[in-house]
């Protein structure tokens, strides 16, 4: 039996990546979950807003795990504020602590759970990089505090869609960062773990935007399949579930020494990220701040 576990299958391609998943003969998916889930999947709650929510979820998994282990762990749940002026339950800027800091805290909990072999994949983005071009602001920084407190930060953005785009795409930064500090760590290296980021490149048909303007929103989401087709470097619903799932199920295997996996017009590409992204002074960094803000030691 594999055991996967699992955020963001609830919606958008991550429901798709999930439901293959669960069609993967001898396959389990425990599957953190606000509402309702896949048929079959063990959903668990989780609020990525609250990081009591996630040890409780962390502790509901060890429960049902029993004396087995866990395969894969897929975190893909994000969200994309309209502001950067949100908080969470504990304070901190919600694209920061859901995309980053609360999988953080996840894959520190379930990692003595994890299987020899396994494979962790985060969810991140392109818009990460600056040569991407993406239509929202590029990271300036991976600094925790600043981050997770942006009136703090001296440069902050005084636009809220500049502020709310750069707050994202800074989160999905750290998403990175965190895939390279884990793959480091000499728990990953004695498990022989692969830990990969996934980028599944723009992909209209989800909710991603559904903070967004209301004609960008309601297009997004609704002509999904028509923008897919108009525009070449659109992803498919289609595409970037399955390749998600593909990771998971370990059928798509990265090229040795490859760990970032970018989702380019349907295809899976595998290349490196932003120079940031790559900095071992930023990766160290941010693992140690994030393990102070969630109580850990790094």
């Amino acid at each position: 039996m594999r055991t996967i576990v699992m955020t963001g299958g609830t919606s958008g391609f991550g429901e798709l990546a999930a439901r293959r998943l669960l069609a993967a003969e001898g396959t389990r998916l425990l599957l953190g979950a606000r509402g309702s889930a896949p048929t079959g999947a063990e959903a668990l709650g989780l609020d990525l807003a609250s990081l009591a929510s996630v040890r409780a979820f962390a502790d509901a998994v060890i429960e049902r795990l029993g004396a087995s282990e866990i395969d894969a762990l897929v975190l893909n749940a994000g969200v994309n504020p309209a502001n950067a002026d949100g908080r969470t339950h504990d304070g901190f800027e919600t694209a920061f602590a859901v995309n980053h800091l609360a999988h953080y805290l996840l894959v520190r909990l379930l990692l003595p759970r994890l299987a020899r072999d396994a494979v962790v994949v985060l969810t991140t983005s392109g818009t990460h990089d600056p040569a991407e071009g993406a239509m929202v602001a590029p990271p300036r920084h991976a600094d925790a505090e600043l981050l997770a407190h942006p009136d703090r930060d001296p440069e902050a953005d005084a636009g809220t869609r500049e502020a709310a785009g750069r707050a994202y795409s800074s989160s999905k930064l750290c998403n990175i960062l965190t895939v390279r500090a884990l793959r480091s760590l000499p728990e990953a290296d004695a498990k022989n773990l692969d830990v990969l980021a996934y980028d599944p490149g723009p992909t209209p048909g989800t909710g991603l935007l559904r903070n967004a303007p209301a004609i960008g929103r309601i297009a997004w989401r609704t002509f999904g399949a028509l923008l897919h087709r108009l525009v070449p470097r659109f992803n498919s619903k289609e595409a970037a579930g399955g390749a998600l799932s593909a990771i998971a199920l370990r059928t798509a295997q990265p090229p040795t020494g490859r760990y970032y996996a970018a989702l380019r017009r349907d295809e899976l590409t595998w290349r490196d990220p932003s120079e940031r992204a790559r900095s071992d002074e930023a990766r160290d960094a941010l693992w140690r701040d994030s393990a102070a803000m969630v109580g850990l030691q790094p």
